[in-house]
């Protein structure tokens, strides 16, 4: 069950749509071209416009890519679903109808799980079904007028429509962030947000803990995780403001401006009986036979799921650990590479999810173009292990190699001098001269004060500049003070 943390004594539900452009060469019921950028309008066959004595083939590619997906989600595969014309009318939309599904649809259930933090979450899905995708309107550089651009009618996608599951724009936002990363781990979209290929619709309602459901409000085509969540929180305080002062919430359509930070309503929302669907007499139904579900299944890589499985199994990395080391398959592949260069597993994804996951959030970079391969990031592991430098000393090597001063550990550690003090004559020579130095704090450890001991590690690595090996300090300083 979804957990709850109230706002302002209102519970927030929260469920998404997300619209996932199929990585297909062509069109869903065309031969046209799915390519990004096109002049407007070359790209727009007679198939897409359903101009007369034309019809729609289905692209055998995109219900492949709705079967990886279903199989990954563990939803049931549906053996025969039926495409159906959903009627309404909009400028971009040239038939006046989209080929969509809607009572049966190619995948049906399923459920997706992710991290909030440290807290496991997860999401139950409705359904995906195979779409096509609507022109786009164009407001700029037209002296004031407006302009269709054709190029994306016929795009193939695949809605994925969740439950009512989550409690907060913190849960939506990763939960989205989770299909994100699955969808192009099994390579069916390419995840270009600014390009549309992962749009998110938010359908947003609150309400009194044990209420029924609220109505909801769908803030419509958010295109980053930021706005999702900047979005959600800005909706659901203004629908708790419209319901304290005693107005009743209206089911609309909104959009989100960035710029303001504020949703509007654009326009009332329709239910399905308004959209008048009905089975598209152009298109037979869809038959999937389990033959062709097994063959798809055998060309499937190895999902997150069971790879993070087996780094708990295998590796012994705790859950989090293992879930964050196949948060995309780049990370997965980092995370093996360092492994396979006799990197501690334990160690590596300490260091991806820390120093290396903190600089590339900073630069906007993807880990597979990372200064720190996994190959010098497991050199650099291997003298924290052997002892050569400490972990503070560690850090001071990594930023040398991520900005590019170096790449030899080793060099590095040498020209900064970092290298670590293990000689144990030396570090009780030095302990030696701490405990003479410092007779208060040896009477007060002895005396059961622990702190006392902390004191007397801190005044050793003073005297070592930091050089001293802290393990082998801890050792030696208990054995002297018996």
């Amino acid at each position: 069950m979804p957990t709850s943390k109230l706002i302002r004594g209102y519970e927030v539900v929260i469920g998404l749509e997300n619209h996932v452009q199929l990585s297909t060469q062509s069109k869903i019921f065309s031969g046209s071209s799915t390519a990004f950028g096109a002049a407007p309008n070359t790209q727009a066959s007679p198939v897409d416009l359903a101009l007369p004595g034309t019809l729609p083939v289905l692209n055998r590619a995109a219900v492949e890519r709705a079967i990886r997906f279903g199989l990954a989600v563990g939803a049931k595969v549906a053996p025969l679903s039926i495409f159906a014309r959903k009627n309404y009318f909009y400028p971009d939309l040239p038939k006046g109808y989209q080929i969509s599904q809607f009572e049966i649809p190619v995948v049906q259930g399923g459920s997706v799980e992710f991290f909030v933090g440290d807290v496991k979450h997860k999401v139950n899905l409705t359904r995906a079904h195979l779409e096509e995708d609507a022109g786009k309107s164009l407001h700029e550089d037209y002296h004031g007028q407006s302009g269709i651009d054709l190029n994306r009618a016929g795009t193939p996608l695949l809605e994925i429509v969740s439950e009512p599951d989550m409690r907060s724009a913190q849960e939506a936002a990763e939960y989205a962030k989770t299909l994100h990363a699955l969808v192009m781990w099994l390579g069916i979209c390419d995840g270009n947000m600014q390009e549309g290929s992962f749009r998110c619709d938010v359908n947003v309602s609150v309400r009194k803990p044990g209420e029924p459901f609220g109505t909801r409000r769908e803030i419509k085509n958010l295109n980053s995780f930021r706005f999702l969540v900047d979005a959600v929180n800005y909706e659901v305080n203004w629908q708790i403001d419209e319901i304290e002062d005693g107005r009743k919430i209206q089911q609309a359509t909104v959009l989100y401006n960035p710029d303001t930070g504020e949703t509007r309503a654009m326009r009332s929302k329709e239910d399905s009986a308004d959209y008048r669907y009905f089975p598209d007499p152009d298109l037979p139904p869809l038959v999937i036979a389990p033959e062709w579900v097994e063959r798809v299944k055998g060309e499937m890589p190895e999902l997150p799921s069971v790879m993070a499985a087996r780094f708990e199994s295998v590796d012994g990395l705790p859950a989090y650990d293992a879930t964050m080391m196949t948060q995309s398959l780049a990370t997965a592949r980092y995370y093996e590479a360092a492994k396979a260069a006799g990197a501690t597993p334990k160690l590596v994804a300490n260091w991806v999810m820390g120093e290396i996951s903190k600089r590339l959030n900073a630069s906007g970079a993807e880990i597979d173009t990372a200064p720190v391969g996994p190959e010098l990031l497991a050199r650099l592991i291997a003298r924290i292990s052997d002892g050569t430098i400490s972990n503070n000393a560690a850090k001071q090597v990594f930023e040398a190699l991520w900005s590019g001063e170096s790449a030899d550990v080793d060099a590095v550690i040498e020209a900064k001098g970092l290298k670590q003090v293990s000689d144990t004559g030396a570090i009780e020579a030095i302990l030696d001269e701490v405990l003479a130095a410092n007779q208060k704090s040896v009477d007060e450890y002895r005396a059961g004060k622990d702190k006392a001991f902390n004191a007397l590690v801190g005044q050793a690595m003073k005297a070592t500049k930091g050089k001293a090996n802290p393990a082998l300090v801890n050792e030696l300083l208990k054995k002297k003070l018996g």
